[in-house]
């Protein structure tokens, strides 16, 4: 069993390939092994798990959590098909306000790491999608936050045609030059 480990154009973003075996009896594989991520510097105790389901044209994001809350993310898609974002929103960072988007679906099964100092989101592409993760932090109302998915200064390329589905909350996010987003990396 094991891992393919790609490092993204941002270097702290890495999209994991799992090895699937396939028989008549349908398929098994390891969706996360401690030791094998940790070669790759994703050593972190996770403490929660998520599990969200939306229609098509849905689009949540994009949310981080501020410190002491901040959280890293292990996201997979468990039916249908997302297109996954993750956002650089790190001050220090040399790729501040920039974006790294990947195609997450049941048939490719892969992982998504977002490390801490990411905002992240994704928009439905299937008629219906599960979203399953990781989370290095607990959930904090008190530390959510986030930026408006269309920020003109992040120019994400999402692959829709018209607006998508959002919450109240999501609609009125700021832009990226207005959030609070301070981050000890």
């Amino acid at each position: 069993m094991g891992f393919k480990f790609k490092k993204l154009a941002i270097p702290d973003v890495i999209l994991i390939t799992p090895d699937v075996f396939k028989d008549k009896r349908g398929f098994f594989m390891e969706t996360y092994k401690k030791s094998c991520f940790k070669k790759w510097g994703i050593e972190m105790d996770f403490t929660q798990d998520n599990h969200s389901s939306s229609p098509k044209k849905v689009l949540r994001g994009l949310h981080y959590q501020i410190p002491p809350m901040e959280q890293a993310k292990l996201v997979r898609c468990i039916r249908g098909e997302i297109f996954d974002v993750a956002v650089d929103v790190r001050k220090s960072s040399p790729y501040y306000g920039k974006w790294i988007g990947e195609y997450l679906s049941e048939k490719n099964k892969k992982t998504l790491f977002i490390p801490v100092g990411f905002a992240h989101g994704y928009l439905v592409l299937s008629e219906k999608a599960e979203i399953v993760y990781k989370v290095s932090k607990e959930y904090s109302k008190d530390h959510e936050r986030g930026i408006l998915w269309e920020d003109p200064s992040i120019k994400i390329e999402w692959p829709i045609s018209r607006k998508p589905v959002l919450s109240e909350k999501d609609k009125m996010l700021p832009l990226l030059h207005e959030a609070e987003k301070e981050f000890r990396c």
